[in-house]
């Protein structure tokens, strides 16, 4: 191993190539190239196989890093990919949009100077080279179960449940009100991060293994909930969060403002082809406009890099703090800043300009003061600093909240937190009603989308313990 691993001290990092700046701003591929076998194996060999691996500490779903990496170096490709996927249901997916700058790599133990190893580029590399040589199988359950789990929301934390689940035996059937699969993957997440055929690709193998899917589903409406839990034995609510948080002050109504999920959606589905009245009539479509995002997180920058491939006039990114501060992934921020998007630092919108729509964001300027409770350094406005900025595009990406579940789902027992997510049982993930589950933004508040596969995951195991335990009890009942 000490001849294969710990090459950092002569490897240099190299992250896998990007496309040409202007030749990406021109359409939605993808904007980094793949790593070759050569490539990767000599990336994976920079692993130090440390004593504490930090990166896998820090990644949510505790995936065997240096495990994989060790195999990869070793040309054991397929070896790699079963390490992966053991503890990953989407390595392919997490590999492309995880912040691997704020998680596994963040925390590399290699030191500054040196460089940490690039995981997420490997750990693409590694599936896609498994789905090319057809190693990724279909689920195929060792048993079939007569119980049934119903979940809603196929997005990630409920994909990855009804995953667990089929492999356990039982009949999953995956409730969502889209015509897709894949929630936010599909709808919310650009093509430039994730090309959408890579989770229509996952979708299709889920269905192989026998999971069934119904789209269009209007749970609480046409459906019931009662009637959806008289269906199954257990139900799992994950269906993430979808409402924009709002912003106030003059003029905060105009037409011209919208919230950025609307505006990623719309693009995403033209896209994929489908026919988008407010894409068509340019009531969501940046060509030519001059447009302002408001926020600092990586849905704003998703909404900055969206625009500038729909030929805006300009984009502006405004964030009441300064760049160190920013919530959002650096590594989607330095994109950003190299396809041409201006940051408006230390600036708040103050309100909104026009007449019979937005014409311009009236800003003010900010300084960052003591931290508060929660240690991040407060923000302030400063008196007289204001100015204006043309706008007639402004998008809202300030974070989302959930809708109100009770009212969604026509079921008033669902108890709710004070931030309006679903209240589970910390251990159990069982919500205020027997045998319904939760799991997901929907219980945690808006998160990245490895969070969601983890609390899938884990979820899936409590509902496997409960149904398991009901039927002994039906057993000895009888």
């Amino acid at each position: 191993m000490a001849e294969r691993m710990l090459q950092f001290v002569r490897l240099p990092q190299q992250t896998p190539a990007k496309r040409d700046v202007q030749t990406r701003r021109e359409d939605f591929g993808e904007i980094y190239q793949d790593f070759d076998t050569p490539r990767a194996e000599a990336q994976a060999s920079r692993c130090s196989q440390c004593g504490v691996p930090f990166c896998q500490v820090h990644c949510p779903l505790q995936n065997n890093i240096p495990d994989w990496l060790k195999l990869t170096t070793e040309g054991r490709l397929q070896e790699a990919y079963e390490v992966s996927s053991a503890t990953n249901n989407f390595p392919e997916i997490c590999g492309r949009i995880c912040p691997q700058d704020r998680l596994c790599e963040g925390n590399c133990v290699i030191e500054k100077g040196f460089e940490s190893v690039t995981i997420g580029a490997v750990e693409r590399f590694i599936t896609d080279t498994a789905f090319d040589n057809g190693w990724v199988k279909p689920i195929s359950p060792r048993q079939e179960r007569a119980q049934s789990v119903g979940i809603v929301g196929a997005g990630p934390a409920g994909l990855a449940a009804a995953e667990m689940l089929r492999r356990q035996g039982y009949q999953v059937h995956v409730y969502d009100r889209y015509d897709r699969v894949g929630g936010l993957m599909i709808y919310g997440i650009p093509g430039f991060k994730l090309e959408k055929d890579i989770v229509i690709r996952r979708w299709k193998l889920l269905e192989q293994g026998g999971i069934v899917f119904h789209l269009g589903a209007d749970i609480g409406g046409q459906t019931s909930f009662a009637d959806l839990r008289a269906r199954h034995d257990a139900v799992l609510i994950a269906t993430g969060v979808y409402k924009s948080r709002d912003i106030g002050g003059p003029g905060a109504g105009l037409p011209g403002i919208v919230p950025a999920l609307d505006y990623l959606t719309a693009s995403n589905r033209q896209g994929l082809g489908d026919d988008v009245p407010a894409f068509a009539d340019g009531t969501l479509d940046a060509s030519g406009r001059h447009v302002v995002v408001i926020g600092g997180g990586d849905t704003a920058m998703d909404c900055v890099r969206t625009a500038i491939r729909q030929g805006a006039a300009s984009v502006k990114c405004l964030y009441r703090r300064d760049k160190a501060n920013m919530p959002g992934s650096m590594r989607e921020v330095k994109n950003a800043e190299e396809e041409g998007i201006e940051f408006v630092w230390l600036a708040g919108p103050e309100a909104f300009l026009g007449d019979t729509a937005v014409t311009a964001v009236r800003a003010a300027q900010m300084h960052l003061g003591l931290p508060d409770a929660s240690g991040r350094q407060s923000v302030e406005v400063m008196e007289g600093c204001h100015f204006n900025l043309q706008a007639d595009l402004v998008i809202k990406a300030l974070g989302f909240d959930p809708d109100d579940m009770p009212t969604a789902f026509a079921e008033p027992a669902l108890a709710v937190s004070r931030w309006g997510t679903l209240k589970v049982d910390g251990k159990t993930f069982m919500t205020s009603l027997q045998g319904v589950f939760a799991a997901g933004d929907i219980v945690r508040g808006a998160s990245l989308v490895v969070w969601a596969i983890k609390d899938g995951r884990d979820a899936a195991e409590q509902i496997h313990a409960y149904i398991q335990h009901n039927a002994t009890i039906a057993v000895a009942a009888e």
